[in-house]
């Protein structure tokens, strides 16, 4: 069965910004925008980045596996090898709040992920399996 795309909308305080990291940066082509909104198609799914400085926080955090991981948070499961090639594009880049690393290594579930900041402060989980079929392994 396909997945559907889902819709995620998340507030910016600079649309210039979240044009740069997007859609530069991440690589998401941009669909329609106003001054005061951009879609970007993230990997099939539309994302929308709302003028919103008011609305701009970092999210606090719940400890994972040993590391502080953002309680609000959106991301990607992506092929392994995107996901690699997406750690190595991003290094020196962005300010990593995890590291690319494998987590719950051989343990149910095991997988490499990253985690990360937009400028505005939104965090950004990228993660992959070597077997997709531990997505939802217990």
């Amino acid at each position: 069965m396909p997945v559907a795309p889902f819709h995620l909308a998340f507030p910016v305080d600079d649309l210039a910004a979240a044009r740069a990291f997007y859609g530069d940066l991440l690589g998401c082509p941009e669909g329609r925008s106003s001054p005061d909104w951009i879609d970007f198609d993230f990997h099939g799914h539309q994302i929308v980045t709302h003028l919103a400085p008011e609305e701009c926080r970092v999210a606090t955090t719940n400890a994972v596996d040993g590391h502080g991981v953002p309680v609000r948070h959106f991301g990607l499961v992506l092929p392994m090898d995107e996901w690699q090639a997406m750690a190595e594009r991003l290094e020196g880049k962005v300010e990593f709040l995890i590291a690319p690393y494998v987590r719950f290594k051989g343990q149910p579930g095991e997988q490499a992920t990253m985690f990360f900041h937009d400028p505005a402060g939104n965090a950004i989980e990228l993660k992959a399996f070597a077997d997709i079929g531990q997505l939802f392994a217990k």
